[in-house]
């Protein structure tokens, strides 16, 4: 996926969850961009950190700047955790990912549960429904990629509702996208959202499934380009 028009600038803070000011490296104009991450964002948000603003050109948008990525520790990191979903989506269109090619119907935020929505619902005449869940990962302490970087009361929501689907004989799968290139493998940050690491587990024993998928990053003067590497870390009950 590319995004373009892009701007580079020099992160100053984030506030308020969804707002981030940042001097603009041509002008040196401060700009608020949006921030669209929730998250805690360990390891990202050191002032002076270089980032990639993309630029809307709807005249409607308050903040017409979105912050997409960050560089630290000698790499770009994809912040946006809405991308994700647009790279699973067009890998589901173009059938890059083996594992989903038997399903030839996909509907995107499916109700299901009790008021959840799942990101892709997966559909086949020739074998039961898959439902999908995309989660965004940003974060790295030592050599791996962690999720979630926080407690997430929803996703804990979500994969308890999974595994109930799975009970039933549905498949269930969660893949988790790294925005990132200086990873060598992931795992649940069980001491950030224990809850989440335990619902995690007990989703594994009724057969909720696991993919792990990092993304390829590239930056020009013009565009910031993020691609999904269909070849996976794991995909299992795990």
């Amino acid at each position: 996926m590319i995004l373009q028009p892009i701007v580079y600038g020099t992160l100053l803070k984030r506030y308020k969850r969804f707002l981030a000011d940042v001097v603009l490296d041509k002008t040196g104009e401060v700009v608020t961009a949006h921030c669209p991450n929730p998250g805690a964002m360990i390891g990202l948000l050191d002032k002076g950190n270089p980032v990639i603003l993309s630029i809307s050109s709807n005249p409607k948008r308050k903040l017409p700047y979105t912050l997409q990525a960050i560089y630290t520790d000698k790499t770009w990191v994809g912040v946006n955790t809405a991308l994700p979903n647009e790279l699973m989506a067009e890998s589901l269109t173009a059938g890059t990912l083996l594992e989903f090619n038997p399903y030839l119907t996909v509907r995107r935020e499916v109700p299901y549960g009790q008021n959840c929505r799942i990101d892709f619902l997966l559909h086949s005449e020739e074998t039961s429904d898959c439902y999908l869940e995309v989660k965004n990962v940003h974060l790295k302490r030592q050599d791996k990629a962690e999720f979630p970087d926080c407690i997430t009361t929803r996703g804990t929501k979500q994969i308890k509702e999974l595994a109930a689907l799975a009970q039933k004989g549905f498949r269930c799968v969660v893949t988790y996208i790294i925005q990132r290139e200086d990873c060598s493998g992931f795992k649940i940050a069980d001491d950030l959202d224990p809850h989440y690491a335990k619902a995690c587990e007990f989703a594994k024993g009724c057969g909720v499934e696991t993919l792990i998928l990092n993304c390829r990053l590239s930056a020009t003067d013009s565009c910031f380009n993020v691609t999904l590497n269909p070849e996976s870390y794991a995909l299992g009950s795990s």
